[in-house]
Formats: C-alpha cells, sequence, structure tokens
C-alpha cells in the first residue's frame, strides 16, 4: 500500500476492511494541547496578537476596536 496517488491508497483501502480500520484509527490527527493554533481570538477568530491577560482572549485589532466600551482608556 506504498504509494504516492491518495486516490490509489484509497481504492486499496475499500477492497480491504481490515486495513481501512487500521487506516483510519491511526490516522487521525491528534488533539493538540497547547500552542499559538489553540488560542483564538473571541470576535474573530485570528491567532496571531492574542491578548490573553485579564481573560480577554481578543487579538490585537479587536481589542482596539472594543477597548473603549470595555473599560479601558487610551493614554497619550
Amino acid at each position: 500500500m506504498t504509494t504516492t496517488d491518495h486516490t490509489k491508497v484509497l481504492k486499496q483501502l475499500q477492497d480491504k476492511p481490515g486495513k481501512l480500520i487500521k487506516h483510519s484509527k491511526y490516522s487521525v490527527p491528534k488533539k493538540r494541547i497547547g500552542g499559538v493554533l489553540n488560542r483564538k481570538c473571541a470576535r474573530c477568530g485570528r491567532t496571531g496578537g492574542h491578548i490573553s491577560k485579564y481573560g480577554l482572549h481578543l487579538c490585537r485589532q479587536c481589542f482596539r476596536d472594543i477597548a473603549t466600551k470595555i473599560g479601558f482608556k487610551k493614554f497619550n
């Protein structure tokens, strides 16, 4: 079952139910516990520029939009 074309692999797996069960068991992506992609903005879903302080969980762009509404003051 070593081949570079994924359509051939799927066709071979349909013919062999035992290998299909094994393939579906071990080919599932594992659940991630930490890292950048687990910290997403609660408002828009971005992963970059994440602010998690005070339990905000916002990206910097969304924080700038709603900072005055949630009680932050801008100092010059």
